[in-house]
């Protein structure tokens, strides 16, 4: 313990005594004020595990109901593992960033074969698990198996770079972080203490106008101390996210049903199914688009009518407008030329299939036409 408080005070230029007042008033604190959630009260590894891939870059609210809708399909490391990637990326549809849900899905087919269907406790081995970091290993390891393993997520790097008022972005000291979370994290209580830090984070320490008057550490925090704590983390320069502006078709054949094709399984949104299409070329019309896209991924013609619904998307490296077009099936077989699959289905049956949120709004933009006919 020596050697950890001495790290957090060079680092932090907090007298070595703080270190364990800081550790009992943020667990006093959290006693009191604690988010009553799910995941909380059980040490089973598996819903534990679980909540924690759902809370990367995902907000507890939105969690939730994901949470509790997965638990209820796959109550078990063994379900999960002997499920169809089909169904498991279905009951994640909404959350966003799938790879997630794929990881989520080897990693159980992994513990299954490696480790007997349970969930290890070691480092090493849960490290060694697809989709598992060092901060998710930390919030596994310390509430299942109360391990004095540190984290640093977002709320932790927000909390500790106003702690000492870094004066970098937390990127550029990311192993000093590091360090600091493993001296203050409390080894007699670890679970809960990272428990503590990351409602902290969430509640008081928030990322704009902190709630410094009821934070169990303002005595500590030098941001406070020098009235900055608005102004930090420091952020890194920002770059204009690029926009791809892509042509969308909804292909109608004769039988009323509609073509859509299923990602290839690696990359951006792998195995989910969408509506075809492609980026609209320099001086291309939409239409011109969609026919040579079609063409190229489908192998048919197409006739485009009007359109259906224009969908503006975010995603964490770029944006995208979709500009969705009716069409109607000309000639030719459908090949599978740059997709895994493709399907003719109806519209009643476009729920069985899991699509990405952008694609759930032209779904809706179809059921909305087809309920004023």
């Amino acid at each position: 313990m020596g050697r950890n408080q001495k790290s957090a005070d060079s680092f932090a230029g907090l007298p070595i005594s703080s270190v364990e007042n800081q550790r009992e008033t943020l667990l006093t604190w959290y006693a009191n004020a604690c988010r009553d959630l799910p995941w909380r009260g059980s040490t089973d590894p598996y819903p534990i595990w679980i909540s924690e891939i759902m809370l990367q870059q995902t907000q507890v609210k939105t969690v939730i109901p994901y949470y509790h809708r997965w638990l209820a399909e796959f109550p078990t490391i063994e379900t999960l593992a002997t499920a169809d990637l089909q169904q498991v990326l279905l009951v994640w549809q909404g959350l966003g960033y799938y790879s997630r849900a794929r990881n989520l899905h080897k990693a159980a087919q992994q513990i299954i074969q490696d480790y007997g269907g349970i969930f290890p406790d070691q480092l090493s081995d849960v490290l060694a698990l697809p989709g598992i970091g060092r901060t998710t290993a930390g919030g596994i390891l310390t509430a299942a198996f109360n391990q004095p393993v540190p984290i640093l997520d977002g709320n932790v790097k927000r909390i500790l770079a106003r702690l000492v008022a870094l004066s970098v972005p937390p990127a550029k000291a990311t192993k000093k972080l590091w360090q600091l979370s493993e001296s203050l994290l409390d080894p007699e209580h670890p679970g809960t203490f990272n428990q503590a830090l990351m409602d902290l984070g969430a509640t008081i320490c928030t990322p704009k106008n902190p709630d410094c008057c009821h934070c169990p550490w303002q005595s500590h925090c030098q941001a406070y101390n020098l009235g900055v704590a608005s102004k930090l983390p420091m952020r890194e320069a920002s770059t204009p996210l690029p926009h791809k502006i892509i042509g969308v078709a909804v292909i109608w054949n004769n039988q009323g049903q509609i073509l859509i094709d299923r990602r290839p399984a690696q990359g951006l949104l792998g195995g989910l199914w969408e509506f075809p299409g492609g980026k609209i070329e320099p001086d291309e019309t939409v239409a011109d688009c969609i026919k040579r896209e079609i063409r190229e991924e489908l192998g048919i013609e197409i006739e485009v009518g009007d359109r259906v619904i224009t969908v503006d998307h975010a995603y964490s490296h770029f944006r995208v407008t979709l500009i969705v077009h009716h069409c109607r099936h000309l000639s030719g077989v459908p090949q599978a030329l740059e997709c895994d699959e493709i399907r003719w289905v109806t519209l009643e049956e476009i729920d069985q299939f899991p699509f990405p949120k952008a694609n759930t709004q032209i779904i809706g933009a179809l059921r909305q036409e087809t309920e004023r006919m």
